[in-house]
């Protein structure tokens, strides 16, 4: 699977081949230095270690600093292994933007924004009490939150006033709708989670849309090695039995 490690730099929106003009999100796909690539003899699977964002010797910590050294590798901010990378690469070479392609699709991985503590209006949506007849300070409230005697504790779950953001969150099947070489730029269309500057991880999409390029491909490979599903048949799905044969019915009577 290919993906790189990118920086979220903001929003603006590109006018597309037919002239519509489409909201994209500008990610700095690059450069990504290969650290480490392991092999099922080696360690088990196929992976590629990526690095991204150059840091100071001094601010990494000593194991981290040695896993650079040991590989030859300039130290970085981010480290991302990707399974399955399907692109011949060594430790030491570079990857960016190109290796996606225009029309592509990608899920973007990034930590959505923090909101501090919030109550449940803002948190859940929930609609809050009634601003008139007689309803006095209930306007935000979320209202009763357990029972009487039984059970007499608060169910498991409850939607309630709490932490809101900082989690991690993935955005599927986002269009790639510029590659900019030059400036390892991908324009993605959409929102990408997160805050500008922030983090992201852009991976090959793992539900593909049936008529992108990507999956037409997949599925001439499929169809050149035999290995097309059934349209109607479930993915890992066991065969169907054949039909019991018809009992045969005697046509004299006692």
């Amino acid at each position: 699977m290919l993906g790189l490690l990118g920086k979220k730099l903001g929003q603006t929106s590109v006018y597309n081949a037919q002239g519509v003009l489409v909201p994209v999100t500008v990610v700095l796909a690059g450069p990504n230095r290969v650290i480490q690539t392991k092999t099922i003899e080696s360690d088990g699977y196929n992976a590629v270690q990526l690095g991204f964002d150059d840091q100071k010797e001094h601010r990494i910590t000593k194991p981290l600093l040695g896993h650079f050294k040991k590989f030859g590798a300039l130290p970085v901010k981010r480290v991302r292994e990707f399974r399955d990378f399907t692109l011949p690469v060594k430790p030491g070479d570079v990857v960016g933007a190109t290796i996606f392609a225009q029309g592509d699709f990608v899920d973007a991985i990034g930590v959505t924004k923090g909101r501090g503590f919030e109550g449940v209006m803002k948190r859940h949506n929930f609609r809050g009490g009634d601003a008139s007849h007689g309803a006095k300070g209930w306007r935000r409230r979320s209202g009763a939150i357990g029972q009487r005697l039984f059970p007499g504790t608060v169910m498991r779950g409850m939607k309630m006033p709490g932490h809101m953001g900082q989690v991690r969150r993935t955005a599927q099947n986002l269009q790639v709708i510029q590659v900019r070489e030059a400036e390892n730029l991908l324009l993605i269309k959409g929102a990408i989670p997160g805050a500008n500057d922030g983090y992201v991880v852009i991976r090959e999409s793992k539900k593909l849309p049936k008529d992108s390029e990507r999956a037409k491909r997949r599925l001439a490979v499929r169809t050149a090695a035999g290995e097309t599903p059934s349209p109607k048949a479930k993915p890992g799905a066991a065969p169907a039995k054949p039909a019991a044969p018809a009992a045969k019915t005697d046509a004299k009577k006692k």
